[in-house]
């Protein structure tokens, strides 16, 4: 026999998702957490492996060009070393010209293979063992005084799964529902224990996201698509969220489509393209959090690198070095860290070396943002991880 309550919790679940309102968590009514004292922290994943060749270019490298072939870059933004940044990120480069971003470069996890899958779930655990994420891992150990999180996309990002609550919100790809709609569901469930306020909050939370924007982020989406142009849209949604009177202090944003086997191009092409988004994401998100931007810092990272030789499609393929960036008010930056190996030495003779640890820069991000204790960290957080966290990147 079919339970009729239970179908028609289902139905409403499955109408609400597809509009864009992931009724699990999405609360709007947030806890304050009294320990993160606003310190605001966005992890953006890259997901398809980032070319950090090109984002961060090594020009004046004695084999740049040779190894690049057509994807050389000629000219770039100011960067220390024999580095550039990408012309399409200028906003990127003027923070860290202001010493309010940083760059870390032959960066990675411990994963050796190239799948994007386990390379993505390895970045997201920061251990083999796949069960939870180490953003999860960090909010559990901070107990009652962890801040809130939310996950930005269709469903709960692995960073964020684990036992420590946290919320989602899914910016719309179909049609909303129209206000009459709305209000007929609202009547209809207004006695509902279960679906009455879990209806209220996701309605409070989607109008947080995109109610305070110039253009609604959710019909904005739908009519741009899921490309690069809808980068800027999703990170002022995920602002708002985080500004939001008792909003949460991290956020997880995800964005797609890095993956350039074929036609990757340099100062212009696809890859140029989706750079100018990330760019202007960051902008969005430096304008968005404003007042809490002394507070903030966003990590952008991905799953690996790409090869550093052009490929016969005029692409790269999976590699192991990458880049990762460190941006916000509260960071201390206008530097390049780590160790870079140049391109002399590549690994597996096709791959930047992988010289530091994306670890490091986790741990080192926890422990000065958000204060966790560096024995906490190797125990609990990143077990077995062993990489020294890198020191002195928060203000």
């Amino acid at each position: 026999m079919t339970d009729m309550s239970t179908t028609r919790r289902r139905l409403l679940v499955s109408g609400l998702a597809g509009a864009g309102l992931v009724l699990p968590g999405a609360a709007a009514a947030f806890a304050q957490a009294p320990r993160a004292a606003g310190r605001k922290l966005v992890v953006i994943v890259l997901r398809g492996a980032l070319d950090g060749l090109a984002a961060l270019a090594p020009v004046a490298e004695r084999r740049y060009g040779e190894l690049r072939g057509d994807l050389a870059l000629e000219g770039g933004l100011p960067a220390p070393g024999p580095f550039v940044f990408h012309p399409a990120m200028p906003t990127l480069a003027g923070l860290f010209a202001s010493g309010q971003a940083l760059a870390a470069h032959a960066i990675a996890t411990d994963y050796r293979e190239r799948s994007h899958f386990d390379g993505q779930d390895r970045l997201e655990a920061a251990t083999p063992a796949i069960r939870d994420g180490w953003m999860n891992r960090a909010l559990t150990l901070m107990g009652p005084d962890a801040p809130g999180a939310v996950g930005v996309g269709q469903s709960m990002p692995l960073l964020l799964r684990g036992p420590a609550p946290a919320s989602t919100w899914a910016p719309a790809v179909l049609p909303g529902a129209d206000d009459d709609t709305i209000s007929r569901l609202m009547d209809l469930y207004a006695r509902d224990p279960m679906l009455g306020p879990a209806l209220a909050r996701a309605l409070e939370t989607d109008a947080i996201a995109s109610g305070m924007t110039s253009e609604s982020a959710m019909g904005g989406l739908g009519a741009r698509g899921a490309g690069p142009q809808a980068y800027a849209l999703i990170a002022e949604a995920a602002g708002n969220i985080l500004t939001a009177p008792g909003g949460p202090d991290a956020a997880v944003i995800s964005f797609d489509g890095w993956d350039t086997h074929v036609r990757q191009g340099a100062l212009e092409g696809q890859l140029a393209n989706r750079l100018a988004g990330l760019d202007a994401a960051i902008a969005a998100l430096h304008e968005r959090l404003s007042e809490a931007w002394d507070r903030s810092a966003i990590l952008v990272v991905t799953e690996f690198g790409r090869t550093v030789r052009i490929n016969g499609a005029g692409g790269t393929d999976h590699g192991t070095g990458g880049a990762a960036l460190l941006i916000g008010g509260a960071v201390r930056g206008g530097r390049i860290i780590g160790e870079w190996p140049g391109l002399d030495r590549l690994y597996e003779d096709r791959d930047l070396y992988p010289a530091n640890d994306l670890r490091s820069l986790f741990k080192g991000v926890l422990a000065g943002h958000w204060g966790l204790d560096r024995t906490d960290l190797e125990r609990t957080v990143f077990p077995g991880a062993g990489a020294r966290p890198f020191e002195g990147l928060i203000l």
